[in-house]
């Protein structure tokens, strides 16, 4: 099939889905204003709100999953669309908060694998060069649903009101339901998604060592960057910074523009910088750090633009295409959609706990002329950030904690130069010893590698104990 049909007829559609699912991800940090007045809502109870949609998807994403893999994305996404509709439906009726949170939850069991839906059907249509191509077009396209999310919706929610939008919103979904179920062609019968059981089975990926090197250290960041701008990047920039509606709209807008962008350039420099040796872990590693700095310049109130510091955790939103393009590689195909809500469920359970646990933590705090304290934000993002220094700590150096088992156990210098020294050397066999060496050197820059990183680790825990005893030190 041409490259062009792939895009129009397999990836557009739903690239549409997973554009709503961000909609709904990120409006609600434009109503909480009118909901606390209207429901008479606290933090705790916004918390809930926000997160129960993210605690929904957790809940079926291994289930959904294996549905993926059995009947294709093209049926499993298109029912699960219909149910976000219902939902959608639900809460702009809503009269009563229990409803509220009905719909929420409802939202969120149908917008669970738009993201899975999207990646399975981009590894069963598109050759495995384009791949990476494809996954970072489908975060772009979809995170131009935040985008919209933002000042877009703003004006149209002061215009015509959030119920309004909401069952607009419902509408829209249909039709994507719609688009998914009549444009998306069935899969030839030589590809198609076996109903018997396949290899790869969940038991086989969550037993997977590499699978839980990188799963905790993504959903920590994914999860903490979705958390925040559903809805406490709002809140911050109104309790902490001060700052009116008109200015936290731009912020979120500029922050949404970034992850977008982030996703183009993710799909278009993936492979360029894998063919010159820099390796998708290592470009990973690369956006988490500079996660942790961007928090670090919020919690310690560094004299740095806060656009640039909210870009840079919006951006690490769209690190789901790095993280998705490397799992696949660790299992086989036709359990890609198995794989791949296995890490969702880690990204939604990761954004649930942090939704919830931020306003949990900032409720401890009375309110003073309508807002909480300054040091309470601080205080709970810096929770976060411990869980994302911890989780980058396990991904740099997981072979320390496999029971002193080294990676290498044969490919030492010493052993290399021995077994030179006594084997007769064909022209093979001196090659293969030379390539042997060169990976033994190669191993030992890496072993440095990441004991520079830990030393940055180390850096970064004591920066944030001082902040924290700093902070607590300004309480009391």
């Amino acid at each position: 099939m041409p490259r062009w049909r792939l895009i129009a007829y397999v990836l557009l559609p739903f690239a549409a889905a997973y554009f709503i699912a961000h909609v709904f991800w990120v409006i609600n940090s434009l109503i909480t204003d009118t909901l606390t007045k209207e429901f008479e809502l606290g933090a705790g109870d916004l918390g809930l709100l926000s997160s129960i949609s993210f605690f929904a998807m957790m809940a079926v994403q291994l289930p959904l999953g294996s549905l993926l893999d059995r009947y294709g994305s093209r049926r499993v996404q298109s029912a699960c669309l219909v149910i976000a509709a219902i939902g959608a439906s639900v809460f702009a009726i809503s009269s009563t908060f229990p409803f509220l949170v009905f719909g929420r939850t409802m939202m969120g069991l149908g917008m669970a694998i738009t993201f899975a839906a999207g990646l399975k059907a981009i590894v069963s249509w598109f050759p495995n060069d384009q791949v990476a191509f494809a996954n970072g077009l489908l975060v772009t396209l979809g995170s131009l649903g935040a985008v919209t999310a933002t000042l877009p919706a703003g004006l149209l929610i002061d215009a015509i009101g959030w119920r309004v939008v909401f069952l607009g919103l419902a509408a829209a979904t249909t039709l994507s339901a719609f688009a998914v179920i009549a444009l998306v062609p069935e899969l030839p019968s030589s590809r198609s998604p076996s109903r018997a059981p396949t290899s790869g089975s969940y038991r086989d990926i969550l037993a997977d060592r590499r699978f839980w090197t990188l799963a905790p250290l993504s959903a920590a960041c994914v999860g903490t960057s979705w958390a925040l701008q559903g809805l406490w990047a709002a809140q911050w920039l109104s309790e902490v910074d001060g700052y009116d509606r008109a200015t936290v709209l731009r912020h979120l807008f500029v922050m949404a523009v970034a992850l977008s962008l982030a996703a183009t350039l993710l799909g278009s420099l993936v492979d360029r910088l894998r063919r010159r040796g820099i390796s998708l872990e290592a470009q990973f590693g690369a956006a988490v750090l500079l996660m942790i700095v961007a928090e670090l310049s919020l919690i310690l109130r560094w004299s740095i633009p806060p656009y640039l510091s909210w870009s840079v955790i919006g951006m690490i939103g769209s690190t789901t295409t790095l993280s998705h393009t490397i799992l696949p590689g660790y299992f086989r195909q036709e359990a890609s959609g198995r794989a791949n809500s296995a890490l969702s469920l880690m990204h939604f359970s990761f954004a649930f706990a942090a939704q919830w646990s931020i306003g949990a933590i900032v409720g401890l705090w009375p309110m003073s002329a309508g807002k909480h304290p300054a040091g309470a934000y601080q205080i709970a993002l810096a929770a976060t950030l411990a869980m994302q220094v911890a989780s980058f700590a396990w991904f740099v150096w997981p072979e320390r904690w496999q029971l002193g088992v080294p990676r290498h156990p044969k490919n030492t210098r010493v052993d290399l130069l021995r077994e030179k020294s006594r084997r007769p050397h064909s022209p093979y066999r001196v090659v293969r010893l030379e390539w042997l060496s060169r990976l033994a050197d190669a191993d030992a820059h890496l072993t440095n590698w990441r004991l520079a990183a830990i030393a940055s680790v180390g850096i970064c825990c004591a920066l944030t104990i001082l902040v924290l005893m700093r902070i607590g030190s300004g309480l009391l």
